[in-house]
Formats: C-alpha cells, sequence, structure tokens
C-alpha cells in the first residue's frame, strides 16, 4: 500500500491508504522519513447516575449531586456557561463532536438527543426494517461517543409519539428496546425520552412498556407550572426532567379577528419562565432532575423571536437574566433592558399603504444607553408544525418612514395579507429586549413566490439524500402496508444507493408523494421555480418484473390555498427487472412553483409489489 504524508491537525479517516501527518506531536516514521502520529488520547467517561434517596430522585455525575441547569439550541455555550448553565440539550446526532469537544472546553454537559422517526413523516414503527435501520443508526451513535467526558445522558426520541394519545404501543416497545441496547452498549449514562406534553396515555405507556428508560423528559409551555401534579395524577413515578420550557406557544394563545397570535414582548415572557422553573423545578427537588430551556440561540418558529432566548447576533434577552438569577442565585451584574409598554396608536386592520404609528416606553435597569432597531416583516402564511423548519418571511426596510427611541411610522405595503412590526433594543453591553405588534392590510393576498431553483433540480440521488428539496412525507393510501428505504444498496441504478418502494397488502393501492414543504398539501407556501426545466426524468426498475405504477408530479390543483402551477404523469407504467429511463414532458407549462415535485402509486397485485428508483430530477 502505498503511504502518504498530509499535513493536518485532525484525525482523517481512510481505507486502504496507511496516512502519516506532520505536526508538532508526532515522532519520526520509518516509511516516509518524517513522522508517525501519537495515537490521541483516550477519552474517559464520566459516569452519571440516578440515585434513589430517601427524598426520590438525584442525578449523580462522577459521585456529585448534578443537577441540570440547562438550555437547548445551537447558541453559544460559552454565553451558556457564563450565565450560569451547566448543560445543553441536542435534539439530534449530526455534528454531535463539535458540540462535545466545545462543551468539554466550557464546563457544559450534553444530553445527546438521538432523533427518532415520526410517523407524520411517514416512519412506521410496525415496519421491522425500518425499526432495524433505526437501531443500528443508535447503536453507531453510541459506539462512537459514549466515551467522550462530555455526555450526561442519551435522549432517546422526541415527541415521536405524535400530538394525540401517544397510545401507539408499537412506539413505545420500539423505544424500550433502543433503550435497553443503549443500556447494554453503555452502562455509564442513563436513558431519557421525550415526550410532547402528558396528556393521553403517554406517562402509562413508558412507565409498563419502557422499564429501560431511566427519565421522562416533558417538553411543556403554558401548562409547565401544572405539571408536578397532572404528572403525579397521570401515574408518574419516575424521575422527569423539564426538556423544553417557556413562553405559551402560538397554540396556546388567543387569536387576533384574523387569526394570528399576539406575541408577548420579552421582558413579559421573562416572568413565563420563571414561573415554570419555580413550580415545576425549583420546588419538585426530588422528583425533577432540573430543566433545558428552549430556545438557546434565535429561531423562525411562528415569528422571529417567539422561542428565542437569544437574538441572532446573540444578543441575551431578558429570560437569560431570569434564568441567570435561578441558576445561580444572583442577578446578572448588567441586566437586560425591559420594555414597559409597546402601544399601536388606532386599529391594527388598515388599508393598503396606511401610516402606522406605534410607541414605546423601553429602559435600561443600569440607565445605559439603548439604541431601538424597527423592522416591519410579513407574517407567515401558515404556521409550522412540531418545530418543523419554517421559511423566514421577507422583510421591508424601505417601509419605515420615521423612527426614534421611543415611536416609530411606518408606511405599509399594497398588498393584503398579515405584518408584524418588530421593536429591537440594545444596550451596550450585550442585551436586548423585543416586541412586536401584528398587523393586517385588507386586500387580496398575493401568494409567496417559490424558491428559484437551479437546473437541473435534484429531488433524489445519492448525492442530495441529506437535503433534498423535497421531503417523501405525503403518504397515500394504506399507509401502514407500505415501507420506504431511502437508503437501499440493491443494485443502485448509479452510486452505492437507491429508493426501494414496498406495498405488502393484498388489495388496496399506497402511493408516498414528495413535498415541499414536508408534510404539506397545499395549507404553506413553499416549492420550488423550476421554469425552465423541459422534462422530469427518472429511473425505474421492479423486483421480479411486471410490476405495475404511476408516476406523477404537481397534485395540488388550484382548489388549495398554495397549489401547483403544472402537473404532469405517467399512468400504469409496467416496469422490468432493468433499469429503465423515464420522463414526463412539462415544455410549456408554468413552472413557477411546484410543491409536489414526485409522486409514486402502485396497487395490490395479489403479492407484495417492489420497485426501485432512481436519480430523479427536473431537466
Amino acid at each position: 500500500m502505498p503511504t502518504i504524508c498530509i499535513v493536518s491537525k485532525r484525525p482523517i479517516l481512510a481505507i486502504g491508504l496507511a496516512f502519516c501527518t506532520s505536526i508538532s506531536s508526532l515522532r519520526p516514521h520509518a516509511a516516509c522519513g518524517q513522522t508517525e502520529s501519537v495515537a490521541p488520547p483516550r477519552r474517559t467517561a464520566v459516569v452519571t447516575r440516578v440515585v434513589t434517596t430517601a427524598d426520590g430522585f438525584r442525578l449523580e455525575r462522577g459521585g456529585q449531586p448534578y443537577f441540570i441547569r440547562g438550555a437547548g439550541g445551537d447558541g453559544s455555550l460559552k454565553a451558556l456557561a457564563a450565565a450560569g448553565g451547566n448543560s445543553v440539550r441536542t435534539w439530534g446526532a449530526d455534528k454531535l463532536e463539535r458540540v462535545l469537544d466545545e462543551a468539554q472546553q466550557n464546563g457544559i454537559t450534553v444530553a445527546v438527543g438521538i432523533w427518532l422517526g415520526h410517523e407524520r413523516h411517514g416512519f412506521n414503527y410496525n415496519d421491522a426494517d425500518q425499526v432495524a435501520k433505526l437501531a443500528e443508526s443508535v447503536r453507531e451513535t453510541i459506539l462512537k461517543f459514549k466515551d467522550h467526558p462530555a455526555v450526561l445522558l442519551w435522549g432517546l426520541g422526541n415527541e415521536m409519539e405524535g400530538y394525540e394519545k401517544g397510545d401507539n404501543a408499537a412506539i413505545w416497545l420500539a423505544i424500550n428496546n433502543l433503550a435497553g441496547m443503549v443500556k447494554r452498549l453503555d452502562p455509564d449514562h442513563p436513558t431519557m425520552t421525550v415526550v410532547a406534553e402528558i396528556g393521553g396515555d403517554r406517562v402509562k405507556n413508558i412507565h409498563r412498556l419502557c422499564p429501560d428508560i431511566d427519565i421522562v423528559g416533558i417538553n411543556t409551555y403554558a401548562g409547565a407550572a401544572s405539571i408536578p401534579e397532572r404528572y403525579k395524577e397521570a401515574g408518574g413515578t419516575r424521575p422527569y426532567l423539564l426538556t423544553e420550557f417557556g413562553p405559551p406557544g402560538t397554540w396556546e394563545t388567543t387569536k387576533t379577528a384574523w387569526g394570528v397570535a399576539p406575541e408577548l414582548t420579552s421582558t413579559e415572557k421573562a416572568t413565563w419562565y420563571r414561573k415554570s422553573y419555580e413550580a415545576a423545578v425549583t420546588s419538585q427537588r426530588g422528583r425533577c432532575l432540573g430543566s433545558y430551556a428552549f430556545v438557546w440561540g434565535s429561531k423562525q418558529e411562528a415569528t422571529a423571536t417567539w422561542f428565542g432566548l437569544l437574538l441572532p447576533d446573540g444578543s441575551r434577552l431578558g429570560a437569560v437574566d431570569t434564568l441567570t438569577e435561578l441558576w445561580t442565585g444572583k442577578a446578572p451584574t448588567n441586566r437586560c433592558p425591559i420594555i414597559r409598554s409597546f402601544k399601536l396608536d388606532g386599529a391594527d386592520q388598515v388599508e393598503p399603504k396606511s401610516i402606522v404609528r406605534v410607541s414605546l416606553d423601553a429602559a435600561d435597569p443600569e440607565r445605559d444607553p439603548i439604541k431601538v432597531r424597527w423592522v416591519l416583516q410579513r407574517e407567515p402564511s401558515a404556521y409550522g408544525q412540531g418545530g418543523d423548519a419554517e421559511e423566514v418571511p421577507p422583510t421591508f426596510p424601505d417601509a419605515i418612514v420615521r423612527a426614534d427611541n421611543s415611536s416609530v411610522e411606518v408606511r405599509l405595503p399594497a398588498d393584503g395579507g398579515g405584518y408584524r412590526l418588530f421593536a429591537f433594543v440594545n444596550d451596550d453591553h450585550g442585551g436586548a429586549a423585543v416586541a412586536n405588534v401584528a398587523l393586517l392590510v385588507k386586500g387580496p393576498v398575493p401568494v409567496p413566490s417559490a424558491k428559484p431553483a437551479t437546473l437541473p433540480l435534484v429531488v433524489y440521488d445519492e448525492a442530495t439524500r441529506e437535503k433534498p428539496p423535497f421531503a417523501p412525507t405525503g403518504w397515500m393510501g394504506n399507509t401502514k402496508g407500505m415501507k420506504l428505504d431511502e437508503s437501499c444498496e440493491t443494485q443502485p441504478h448509479a452510486g452505492k444507493t437507491c429508493l426501494r418502494f414496498d406495498f405488502i397488502p393484498k388489495e388496496g393501492w399506497g402511493g408516498i408523494v414528495w413535498q415541499n414543504p414536508p408534510g404539506d398539501w397545499g395549507d404553506r407556501p413553499g416549492g420550488w421555480n423550476v421554469s425552465g426545466a423541459k422534462r422530469l426524468t427518472f429511473w425505474a426498475r421492479g423486483e421480479r418484473g411486471g410490476e405495475v405504477a404511476s408516476f406523477q408530479f404537481g397534485l395540488l390543483g388550484k382548489d388549495k390555498k398554495f397549489s401547483d402551477t403544472a402537473t404532469g404523469k405517467l399512468d400504469k407504467v409496467a416496469l422490468t427487472t432493468k433499469w429503465q429511463r423515464l420522463e414526463i414532458d412539462i415544455t410549456g407549462q408554468d413552472l413557477s412553483r411546484i410543491k409536489t415535485g414526485f409522486a409514486c402509486v402502485v396497487a395490490a397485485e395479489g403479492q407484495p409489489v417492489t420497485l426501485y428508483l432512481d436519480d430523479i430530477a427536473f431537466e
């Protein structure tokens, strides 16, 4: 085998090549006459245990009591430690090594979230193949990171039980099997699973079906203060963590006359963090092992500021001051600005191009100078679900007519629809405050434009599998009888993987639609502008030959609020065992918004139907 010398400061994984590196910590290497690498120092896990005490439960790390003062998100961990936090929560294991290393550098632990599939995204816990593949992914994550000293615990899934009763036994049994595997691979860290509130059968099912889950993680917002009482009434006897808490969500608030949720000021939100923490965390030592506030960073969810503890530039909001006091027992030496009032002068429903006036009373507790930035932003056409990624709506800088630190005049756009006027207040010590008011411009609401695509726009191939432009989330027909493997290695057309679609029942039909946004059937903006494309091409083959399938794009008609602007179909195509290139001609169509980029539909044939797809693209 050839020997190659590479200058690098990071370990490099290679197959079939012997690597040596040239940096200061290396010894001479006989093969290349330069250096020989020293093995990296062995990582040593810090053992974490859930311990039963006379008062209930306690978390111990390295043999010492450890109460979690944490937050979830991707904001600065240095800033989290400075605020008094000692732990961060993730939802998935992507980029985990970087998070663990940064946490270790800042004296922070990590509740490692391992994402488990959601039924609303097409995952089927009754599908042994999908569950087996999930288990292998979990196994790889545990083995790779279990000895990192920043690991605190393993969080298996986040709200994977859905938002109804949480009564699918297959989900809970799968979670327990995963938790049992995790314990065998890593007996040094406890297991947790995270649920969306505690209604329905969630608590009962975790306790009766998941004996290998040590900690119950609870995401809760407006109802956080009543968790102790409700958890006990539901039969909860295991220790719990508040894994998400903050201000009431959009689903828990009143709405304006046109159906959008008014947002609390950052000053008002801080009181919600205090109320939740004192009622469900501080007063529940022995039952509650700590908490993770949501969200350490900024996130477009309903609005640009609804849940963020920080602004995009890293400025901290008032809730951070509150958490600092709750975590350390002392208020920060320099506090964030506060908003005493934020008032709209006049009606919140106005004619196009109207002038709107808003007054602001904001101050800094230390009398530091403040600066106010005013921003008008379009309201999202619909709120997302379950924290799914949302597009950031456009802003209108030219709308600001006159502004200072106490008031603003804004000329609203000519287009109808919802808008929000934000006031961002900053001091000169990294503190901030924010408030907004929802406004409605009367008149026709323009349909948002789709994102312009660079052609070819690949719906699926091996390279785009991690970040596809469309997601296979639109399951139709007998959905429980279908399986989709997005990384099948059975004779792909190109590369190492392809799509495998199985329909198992002996009667009925089933289909999968690739959607943007994921899970949307025409209620939300999105999609791609593929103007200039001439054809939708793809490769397909059957397992045994003779399978019949229909292929389509553009399923959303004009009866939908956000429709596809074009459609095309190949009906009842007979497949062979060999790959064949298929094409839907789309010349001459309006391709300015394609939200359903591909669909495959099959019908029962008296035996399972298996077909393979690869290299799907608008060209």
